[in-house]
């Protein structure tokens, strides 16, 4: 369907719309498939396709949508592990690009893996030497996997993110080691400080009888610091201080599932753990934990991997639900249009971006039948300013396009033929002029050029001309549009001049009614079918009249008078 570029803006105003609503951005490729086309099956398929799912779509569904990420499964090369194998298998391994291959066992790392018996025993594929990579984007992506759950519970759908989850908890303990280990050096610290607070609080509870020369001999060994023979006099508490060591020793290697010996025997108090013991722990401990969580994971995966598919199809469907909850939201309280031929016609349609607009009906063609109207392809529409024919035009727009794209659209009923061709001339206010007038004038005739199916809307096309020669040029132009079949609404105030020249074309009418009591226009919106309408300049002249001061005020009053004058 070809637009030209002020349709062009409207369209992408209704998109974007809709793209505002969405809050996943893979959500938005859907969004592209529902691009405007003129092909009537086409519609009608992505209706179709729009009542049968918009119904499945609840309020609770957003904000569990909202959590779903991309889980994406990186290939990475591990640096970790090293893969021995056979040399018939060795070209094989090494293509797999996943880690280092030898074909005997290396010193420097984590975890040795085989196909020759040399290390833990592997079959040679990616999912077997590396499952990590498969099993940690799910880990990190647990809420996704809890709002998929969600998401097929709703839906009574049951979706396999449940089972994975379920494989998934085993992961805790290793992941709980794993923070452990990160923090290594705070908890021995911890333990170190926790451990001297406690000697303090027995060495001053302690108390020792020592004979005269025992003292003299104490205070020696305190005065040249020998802890150590200070410590021979204590063994009672030096018992105490080893229980102690032993059980925090114990509290270390419990919460560190590995049994630890860090503090030092010689020197009892302080107590302490020096740098070297704790980067040697820290070495065991990550290589027990790199060996635990890789047969993990490998566990978990020979599990889930038949199930990695169909949470790949959940994942796209989750997509698909955000776009379609995201045009249920844009077109609540819309009705999918009858696809039909004739015309364009809507009942109680509403502007998408007016804050409560009236409704308005309106027909071009012989699609359906008002009042006041006879099947007319060529329609005037005159009336009161403000009152609102550009919105009409505007309105017309969203219906045509949003059918085109195979949406709901916002009317209580609503008919239209698929076009090859929409153009919305839109009035430029300050172009004037002879230059202006020939644009207009060209892009006018392009739209009537080549033949099909086209909508042509114009809003106030005399308006960049005089008025008598507009009446011959719009005449001409409207009659050319009427030979080749074409539908027309044009906004005009040389209705009654063009209806003269014009007998198939129809001529609908805007009026004002009056002034509010704020003095603000009173217009009825909706067009009068074959009803000339009046642009009432003697109610702004009223307005004016009655809100301006001093000399101001006189003049409007004058013209006022003169208004009512000739109209008695």
């Amino acid at each position: 369907m070809k637009l030209n570029s002020e349709a062009k803006e409207i369209y992408k105003a209704i998109k974007n719309e809709i793209k505002r609503r969405i809050q996943l951005r893979e959500s938005l490729a859907y969004l592209e498939k529902f691009s405007l086309t003129n092909n009537r099956e086409e519609i009608l398929r992505r209706q179709r396709y729009l009542k049968e799912n918009l119904p499945k779509i609840s309020e609770e569904l957003k904000p569990l949508l909202s959590k779903i990420r991309p889980i994406r499964f990186r290939r990475e090369y591990l640096h970790d592990r090293l893969l021995v194998v056979s040399e018939e298998e060795f070209e094989k391994a090494k293509a797999l690009n996943i880690c280092d291959v030898s074909l005997e066992p290396e010193e420097g790392y984590d975890l040795i893996l085989s196909t020759a018996d040399y290390g833990i025993d592997v079959e040679l594929s990616i999912s077997e030497i590396a499952p990590e990579l498969y099993i940690m984007p799910l880990w990190e992506n647990r809420e996704t996997l809890k709002a998929l759950a969600s998401i097929g519970r709703i839906l009574n759908s049951p979706s396999v993110a449940e089972e994975i989850l379920t494989e998934l908890r085993r992961l805790e303990k290793v992941a709980k080691r794993r923070e452990i280990l990160e923090n290594l050096d705070e908890i021995v610290r911890r333990e170190e400080q926790r451990l001297n607070t406690k000697i303090e609080e027995m060495l001053k509870e302690f108390s020792l009888t020592l004979s005269g020369k025992e003292l003299l001999e104490f205070l020696k060994e305190l005065k040249s610091g020998n802890y150590q023979a200070i410590f021979s006099h204590f063994s009672q508490v030096e018992n105490e201080i080893l229980r102690e060591i032993r059980k925090s020793e114990e509290r270390l290697s419990k919460l560190l599932n590995l049994d630890v010996e860090v503090f030092s025997r010689d020197n009892l108090y302080p107590v302490e753990v020096s740098p070297e013991t704790v980067e040697l722990l820290r070495t065991e401990l990550e290589k027990e934990t790199k060996i635990e969580m890789y047969l993990v994971n490998r566990e978990i995966l020979r599990k889930i991997k038949p199930l990695l598919p169909k949470l790949k199809e959940e994942l796209q469907r989750a997509y698909e639900l955000e776009f379609l909850r995201a045009v249920k939201e844009f077109t609540e309280g819309f009705v999918f249009p009858e696809i039909a031929s004739g015309g364009v016609a809507f009942i109680n349609g509403r502007h998408l971006f007016i804050e409560n607009p009236q409704p308005v009906s309106y027909v071009v063609g012989n699609v359906a039948s008002f009042d006041g109207t006879s099947g007319e392809r060529i329609v005037i529409l005159t009336g009161a300013n403000s009152g609102g024919k550009t919105s009409l035009l505007e309105l017309i727009t969203q219906i045509v396009l949003l059918t085109h794209m195979g949406l709901p659209v916002p009317a209580e009923k609503a008919w239209v033929e698929p076009l090859d061709e929409l153009f919305f001339f839109r009035r430029k206010r300050s172009s004037y002029g002879a230059g202006a007038f020939e644009t207009a004038l060209k892009a006018f005739a392009r739209a009537l050029t080549k033949e099909g199916k086209k909508l042509i809307l114009i809003d106030e096309f005399e308006a960049i001309t005089e008025p008598g020669a507009a009446v011959k040029i719009i005449g001409e132009l409207l009659k050319v549009a009427h030979e080749k079949g074409f539908y027309v609404v044009i906004v005009s105030h040389l209705g009654e001049d063009l209806k003269r020249e014009l007998s198939f074309a129809r001529v609908d009418g805007i009026e004002a009614e009056g002034l509010d009591e704020n003095l603000n226009l009173i217009v009825d919106r909706q067009p009068k079918f074959g009803k000339l309408g009046k642009s009432t300049p003697e109610l702004i002249v009223e307005r004016l009249a009655k809100k301006k001061r001093g000399k101001e005020k006189e003049i409007f009053e004058r013209v006022w008078r003169a208004f009512k004058e000739s109209q008695d």
